[in-house]
């Protein structure tokens, strides 16, 4: 498959990039700045492009099998990165008639936002990134586009095991945790499953 993958230097983005190569997928990696990865293989190329220029993102996403977002806040980004992010990206999947998309969010988004008293603590401490896993949420139910939500609990920095639970009604425990290589593993497994359009997956070891 050619996919495209947003925030592809982010923690979980360059084990997806690495991953889909192995796979034997060509990837589009999407990043903020020049230099991020060193690879010298034909099937990875690199795009440096900003989210608010529409004519970039189609150039990137019309010739993609599936686009898969796994944007996330940085020190110094805007608070809507998400929300904001995937409205652009739909509108160039949309400019262009693509019509795969995986998005990455986080349990405790939308529906899930009482699952817990843990949940409850969680979105006060961190409230502007979780109203903008909500707001993309939103965004992208309403999109019309054959979409996968990805909702994964804390992320560590473990190795790939692929033993992981994953389900739409998952209830996740306040010590629930994955590996962002895990993350990776299941969001590519998703970006070929044909069964899994519009559901939204909690996913947890």
């Amino acid at each position: 498959m050619k996919l495209g993958i947003f925030g592809a230097s982010g923690a979980t983005g360059r084990h997806l990039v690495e991953q889909a190569l192995a796979a034997g997928h060509e990837v589009t990696a999407v990043v903020r700045t020049a230099g991020t990865f060193a690879s010298d293989t034909p099937r990875l190329k690199f795009v440096v492009s900003r989210l608010d220029q529409p004519a970039e993102l189609e150039h990137v996403v019309k010739e993609q099998d599936a686009i898969i977002s796994v944007l996330g806040a940085r020190k110094g980004s805007p608070p809507t990165v998400c929300a904001d992010g995937a409205t652009n990206i739909l509108k160039a999947m949309k400019a262009t008639g693509v019509r795969r998309f995986i998005g990455l969010s986080a349990y405790g988004a939308s529906e899930t936002k009482d699952a817990s008293l843990f949940i409850k603590f969680v979105r006060t401490v961190i409230a502007d990134k979780m109203r903008d896993k909500d707001e993309m949420e939103s965004v992208v139910r309403a999109s019309g586009v054959d979409w996968t939500l990805v909702r994964p609990p804390a992320l560590t920095n473990g190795r790939r095991t692929g033993e992981y639970r994953f389900g739409t009604d998952l209830k996740i425990g306040p010590f629930g945790r994955i590996s962002r290589a895990d993350v990776a593993d299941f969001i590519l497994r998703e970006a070929v499953a044909t069964d899994s359009i519009k559901k939204t997956f909690n996913v947890s070891i």
